[in-house]
């Protein structure tokens, strides 16, 4: 039984440490699964005697008014007999607490470092663990004694502040309640009673303590409400004989206080054939055997959550990635794999496999195609502009059959205007490019541990870009110089013969110079340059994508490779410089799963004992 109520200790504490290491997702759902046993009752109700009769040792704060300003969890642990006692703060680490007088001492001063000297109270718990022979495995929380009235120093809300703090633990479906009321008052005036009342009418979960049972009036008695008449709930009243406060004053140890204790509830008229199933002894027993029944019942569901959450972990640790090597051969290739893992993403963009590169289709389809129709031929074509061309080209000699020189003039012209979107398809794609390397970084999950070498990387695949871009620039100027460069010589052909077609090549100078002959040449230059136009339209974007995007698949890090085969380990270890935040993640999720593993071999060693 030991080992199975032993269980519940070590997941709490697991439970405590995980909160340490900052928010877990199962937190609440594994610490909501265990049963916990919560101390309530009234101011001077008797609570902190029933804890020190558990423990067997003087080591809570005493006094008037509002003592316990903070809840304590007492985690109990029964240790190999002859051992000496000893206790442990969460928050003082390792130190071990010989003397009880400096526990108490100790919850003192961590209360008032929390509340300050003023009566405030704080719903940050206090962790204290004691292992001593002379107690059983348990794990207790006591809470604020509840009060109806704010005294001097205190604001008015508190009385509504201890009772939601109260009902924040006792609420919970797994709490088991031991509700404390003095013996010496009446029960239907009970803060705890009530409250116990309203969280679990069927009294499934309450344990009903009485306590200072020998200071009632003579002629009274309290066998209603032990033998359940009074008030009746699922498992036993059971009453205490508490130290009373001289008996502290005089230093009373506990041994004598429980053998006081027995021999009050032996030597009773009244309580006498109830003297077994009386006193602080058998109330740890009779908890520790419930605790015992919960527990197994629970245990198939507790081992379910903690496989499932240390999978989780597990997985967060994959992602998160192993500690980086030392060795600078392995860090080389660490670095090496990650730049082939953001070079994959990358490529995924452009291919299809992820959102992004349907951009670089949506330029040739869309811009491109409107930037030309944007092209302002109608001004450059007008009859004025194509006159006053074909005339300057003619000089002092007109032309004779058709102005080659005008029409090589005003083509050369046109044809010059589609650079522009030559260039500006050339900086669109640029642009995607840069904002999928932007993209792949942030998606390439090794990478995110590694700042630094996300920036190389990024600085690397933008000059490269640059490099690109400028050769892919030069390729579509080229384009267009070329076709302004030579002229379709059919094109030219067909012109006299459109003169012949018209009747009369011996045409005078005047008509040569009419305003429908202009317009003719307009037309048919127009017509060259749409020609051109679908040209380039086509060709445009194999060249940029045989210059940008093509290059950017095959060679995006070849010179980023080239400059890491030259560094050496200390700089190879700085490009593996993790980001701080994400180091700690790592850190606190593998002392996570470690906390997780160990409560797992706990529970299987409680299986395989049982």
């Amino acid at each position: 039984m030991e080992s199975v109520i032993g269980l519940v200790n070590t997941l709490q504490k697991t439970c405590t440490l995980l909160g340490d290491y900052g928010d877990d997702r199962s937190l609440p759902t594994l610490w909501d699964s265990l049963p916990t046993i919560v101390v309530l009752g009234g101011q001077s109700s008797g609570k902190s005697s029933v804890l020190e009769s558990f423990v067997g040792r003087d080591f809570l704060p005493r006094g008037s008014g509002i003592v316990t300003r903070r809840p304590l969890i007492l985690q109990l642990y029964k240790i190999d007999p002859g051992k000496e006692d000893y206790a442990q703060f969460l928050h003082t680490g390792d130190k071990k607490f010989i003397d009880f007088s400096m526990v108490r001492k100790e919850i003192q001063e961590e209360t008032d470092r929390v509340t300050g000297k003023a009566k405030q109270i704080s719903a940050l718990p206090i962790n204290l663990s004691i292992y001593s022979p002379n107690v059983v495995n348990l794990t207790l929380v006591d809470l604020p004694g509840l009060t109806k009235v704010a005294v001097e120093g205190q604001p008015e809300s508190i009385v509504q502040e201890i009772e939601n703090m109260v009902r924040s633990y006792v609420e919970k479906p797994n709490t088991i309640i031991l509700a404390i009321t003095p013996a010496n008052q009446d029960l239907a005036t009970s803060d705890a009673i009530k409250i116990a009342r309203e969280v679990d009418p069927a009294g499934e979960r309450t344990f009903g303590v009485l306590t200072k049972l020998d200071l009632m009036d003579k002629g009274t008695n309290a066998l209603d409400v032990l033998e359940g008449r009074s008030y009746r709930l699922q498992h036993p009243w059971v009453g205490i004989v508490n130290r009373s406060q001289a008996d502290i004053n005089r230093n009373l140890d506990m041994i004598a206080a429980r053998h006081r204790e027995r021999e009050f509830f032996a030597t009773s008229p009244e309580y006498g054939h109830l003297a077994s199933r009386m006193g602080s002894e058998y109330l740890a027993k009779l908890l520790s055997k419930h605790l015992e029944s919960v527990i197994k019942a629970r245990i198939p569901s507790l081992v379910s959550l903690i496989n499932k959450t240390a999978d989780e972990l597990e997985s967060d640790l994959t992602h998160f990635g192993r500690p980086v090597s030392i060795d600078e051969g392995a860090q080389l290739y660490t670095i090496l794999e990650l730049c082939r893992a953001f070079d994959r993403v990358f490529k995924e963009h452009l291919e299809g496999g992820r959102p992004g590169g349907d951009r670089i289709y949506g330029v040739f389809d869309h811009q491109l195609p409107i930037a030309l129709r944007k092209l302002p031929f109608d001004r450059h074509l007008s009859l004025q502009n194509v006159k006053k061309v074909v005339c300057q080209a003619d000089g002092y000699q007109p032309h004779l059959i058709a102005p080659e020189q005008g029409y090589r003039r005003l083509i050369e012209s046109s044809l010059n205007y589609f650079r522009g979107p030559a260039e500006a398809s050339v900086d669109a794609i640029h642009f995607i490019l840069k904002e999928l390397v932007r993209k792949s970084i942030g998606e390439t999950q090794e990478l995110r541990r590694f700042p630094t070498l996300q920036a190389e990387i990024v600085a690397a695949a933008n000059e490269a870009l640059e490099r690109f871009r400028d050769d892919s620039k030069k390729t579509v100027l080229r384009m267009v110089d070329m076709e302004a460069s030579y002229l379709t010589v059919d094109f030219f052909r067909k012109l006299p013969q459109e003169a012949e077609k018209g009747g009369n090549p011996n045409v005078s100078a005047t008509d040569r110079y009419s305003e429908g002959h202009f317009r003719r040449i307009g037309s048919n230059v127009s017509s060259y340059v749409g020609m051109v136009s679908e040209t380039l339209k086509n060709n445009i974007p194999k060249a940029v994508v045989y210059c940008q995007v093509q290059e950017a698949k095959r060679t995006l890090l070849d010179h980023f490779y080239t400059q890491v085969g030259k560094k050496e380990g200390r700089q190879l270890a700085q490009l593996l410089d993790e980001d701080p935040v994400l180091m700690e993640r790592r850190q606190q999720c593998s002392r996570k799963l470690e906390l997780y593993k160990a409560a797992r071999n706990e529970i299987d060693s409680v299986l395989w004992t049982r």
